[in-house]
């Protein structure tokens, strides 16, 4: 494997990460968002505060490390993405900043008004961003980003790749949330709850799928080399996405939502992996490989003794907040 390929599947693991820990914390803002009134959605509200309130923070650490690693391994994409890009990117970032903002305040809310207040504006973004975030994805994905220089502002981003792969984002998201809340349920004995979260996921995840499989046809004439890509070289992790959708949907139909958590997981990590596999070699689709992107291999060797520290450093660190979280240690420390 060549040093290029070194550095950007470093950076893809990122993309996963980010997508399968920042994606379940997203998702649970949808549920926040549909709970119903004060009273009636206190519960679910609550059980939310009390998934994420430990790692929502944490998840961002791999969008931080997503970019880094590629404006320094990648310059000129970087820039010409960012460019073309800047108004789904600013979008993503505002919803981010509103969300964690409005989630903190929340908790410290003076009256029932402000609460309602900073729950919606929490709820609203935590949709949002994962939409923006996938209309970013499209963008590449159906070769609207030049290699250099900046693309256009608004059909960059306002194309049938870029909504169906932002409406993607939020429904996998969502998904993702709803078997992860599922499960909290579950563990601390809100029955109720869990039956009401687990016909909630079901439904979002059938409407998902419908989503995906139609946004088949409009794919094929707007982005073809993606589309080539996903019937070639990535179909076998397509199938693999799709058998374990179906696996977390039979599983939460049988009510064994801690076990559909990790079919859950590979459905999404299986899907983020068929679109990295199926635009390969390229990093901007159609506009220049992963190769030609490179910057200067000294960079390059750099970035990945970097990375090695990081996994070193962070990544036992995150893996045990995951470990209490899941297993609600942390609530009797």
């Amino acid at each position: 494997m060549t040093l290029p390929m070194l550095v950007v599947a470093a950076l893809f693991v990122g993309v996963l990460a980010y997508a399968l820990f920042g994606g379940a914390d997203f998702g649970s803002g949808f549920y926040d968002l549909t709970a119903g009134g004060a009273v009636k959605g206190a519960e679910l509200r609550t059980l939310v505060d009390h998934s994420i309130g430990p790692v929502w923070e944490a998840n961002h650490v791999w969008l931080i490390y997503v970019l880094v690693m590629w404006w320094t391994a990648f310059p000129e994409t970087f820039a010409s993405t960012m460019s073309t890009l800047i108004l789904p990117m600013l979008l993503a970032l505002l919803g981010i900043v509103l969300r964690g903002a409005s989630f903190a305040f929340r908790k410290y809310a003076g009256t029932l008004g402000q609460a309602r207040l900073f729950g919606a504006v929490f709820a609203v973004s935590s949709v949002v961003t994962p939409f923006f975030l996938g209309a970013v994805a499209g963008a590449i994905a159906s070769g609207r980003v030049p290699a250099t220089g900046r693309g256009d502002l608004w059909s960059s981003w306002l194309n049938p790749t870029s909504l169906f792969g932002g409406a993607i984002a939020v429904g996998t998201c969502a998904f993702l949330a709803g078997t992860f809340l599922t499960a909290d349920a579950v563990r601390s004995g809100a029955e109720r709850l869990s039956e009401e979260l687990r016909r909630r996921t079901l439904a979002v995840g059938v409407v998902t799928g419908a989503v995906v499989f139609a946004a088949l046809v409009p794919l094929t004439r707007d982005a073809p080399t993606l589309t080539d890509g996903l019937a070639g070289r990535a179909a076998p992790l397509v199938v693999l996405s799709g058998l374990a959708g179906t696996a977390t949907l039979v599983l939460l139909v049988r009510r064994r939502p801690a076990v559909a958590r990790i079919t859950a997981l590979g459905a999404v990590a299986a899907v983020v992996l068929g679109w990295g596999v199926a635009q390969y070699p390229y990093l901007l689709v159609d506009e220049i490989t992963i190769a030609d992107a490179a910057g200067a291999p000294a960079t390059l060797r750099a970035l990945l003794v970097a990375v090695v520290l990081a996994g070193v450093i962070v990544v036992p660190a995150l893996t045990y907040l995951f470990r209490l979280t899941q297993s609600e240690e942390w609530t009797h420390s």
